[in-house]
């Protein structure tokens, strides 16, 4: 794997979670796999304007389901459960579905997850506290 292709993979879920406009951006921007420098320079200023954006419950929830495509085939019943629980109370200023993704990525050690920035800088106890509500 390339640079860019790790940079993008380390940010692809975070980018998903500030914005998705940034997210559709770079991933035309990585389309065909042809990087050049105008590329890598229009990629870092996509993830600086990203940074500005605060998560909304709409945009977390799209990237909190991409993420739990990676258990749903081997999590437990009662993760399953706990998921949809955590997802349908996933709001402004309550978020514990981050949390509860972060452990299962620890217990299962899913190694694309884990170098994961989304993954990375979740608070262990509240996920992202500062939703924009939508």
């Amino acid at each position: 794997m390339t640079n860019w292709q790790q940079d993008w993979a380390e940010n692809k879920y975070w980018v998903m979670a500030h914005s998705q406009q940034h997210y559709n951006q770079i991933r035309q921007l990585a389309k065909n796999n042809d990087w050049t420098v105008d590329k890598a320079t229009e990629f870092n200023r996509l993830l600086a304007e990203a940074e500005q954006q605060v998560p909304t419950v709409k945009t977390l929830t799209t990237a909190y389901q991409h993420i739990w495509g990676y258990f749903k085939k081997i999590a437990t019943l009662e993760e399953k459960e706990t998921y949809l629980t955590t997802l349908a109370q996933l709001s402004s200023g309550h978020d514990q579905l981050g949390p509860f993704l972060k452990g299962l990525t620890v217990k299962y050690q899913v190694a694309y997850l884990l170098q994961s920035r989304l993954i990375r800088e979740l608070d262990d106890s509240t996920g992202f506290s500062d939703l924009t509500p939508q």
